[in-house]
Order: C-alpha cells, then structure tokens, then sequence
C-alpha cells in the first residue's frame, strides 16, 4: 500500500467516525471529511432527519463548512470523502464547487452518481471534471449501513 492509498483510509477512517455519529442520532450513517491541502478544513455527517432538511448529506454539509472555512465557494485543491458513493444533487455540488477529487467507501446501487448509475464527475457537458477513486474501506461503510437498517428493521 502507498502513502496515497495510507492517506485515503487514514480520511476514510474520519468519515466512517462521521457515521458513527449520525446513527447515534437516528440518521441513517452517512459520513464525510474535506481534505485540503493534507488538513481536515470541515467534516459532517447526514442531518436530513433532524434538522428536516433535504439537502443535508453529510458530503453536502462538508462541502458548504469547507467553503466556510477556507473562505471560498471554490474547493479547487480539495478531495471530499464520504462513506457511500454520493447522489446526483451531492456529485451536482462538487462539480459545482470545483473539488479535485471524491473518495467514496461503499457504492450506491440506487442512487449512485459517480460511476454506478451516472458519472457526472466526467460528464463532457459539464464545465468541471475531477477524480474519483470508489471503494476506500467499502466493507466496513456497506456493513455500517447494513447495521443500521437491520436494527431499524427488528424495532418496526
């Protein structure tokens, strides 16, 4: 394993804690870190539930606290990581937002836009494109999930 490849599982490591705590809190364990410049510059975790709110990703949250932090709309010199492979609106906002790369843990049959269902990260028709590298500790995001669901499932 390279230092790259150490580096993305060490981030990967901090989205999956990201997870953690949003089914602490009943959201289903969703969790990202934006990485600038080797730094940590914000992190998030899913939020739709308890704040009532459609767009809040925990991939969506990150990006709009890093843009915060940094004090620029544009994430050029950014890579966001996030434990499921991101939707149309998520993978919209960092094209949107210029990161230069996503690593994602596990993929997303249903809604994938990174290369499952679409590919708007190297979309010819888009005025940005950026890197994708999928399945960074994908075992361990997919059993978070399948966690989740399965103890949702026995309290129904």
């Amino acid at each position: 394993m390279d230092a790259s490849e150490k580096n993305d599982e060490k981030y990967m490591r901090l989205a999956l804690e990201e997870a953690e705590l949003a089914a602490a809190e009943g959201e289903v364990p969703i969790g990202a870190v934006v990485v600038c410049d080797g730094e940590v510059v914000a992190s998030a975790h899913n939020r739709r539930e308890n704040d009532l709110d459609p767009s809040a990703h925990a991939e969506f949250t990150a990006m709009v606290a890093a843009s915060r932090a940094l004090g620029r709309w544009r994430l050029t010199g950014c890579t966001v990581y996030v434990t499921l492979e991101p939707c149309l609106m998520c993978a919209g906002l960092m094209v949107n937002g210029r990161i230069d790369r996503c690593v994602y843990g596990a993929a997303d049959p249903k809604g994938g836009a990174l290369g499952t269902l679409f590919d708007v990260s190297h979309d010819p028709r888009l005025n940005h494109a950026f890197e994708v590298t999928p399945g960074v500790l994908a075992d361990e995001a997919a059993e978070q999930l399948r966690s989740f669901f399965r103890a949702r499932r026995r309290r129904a």
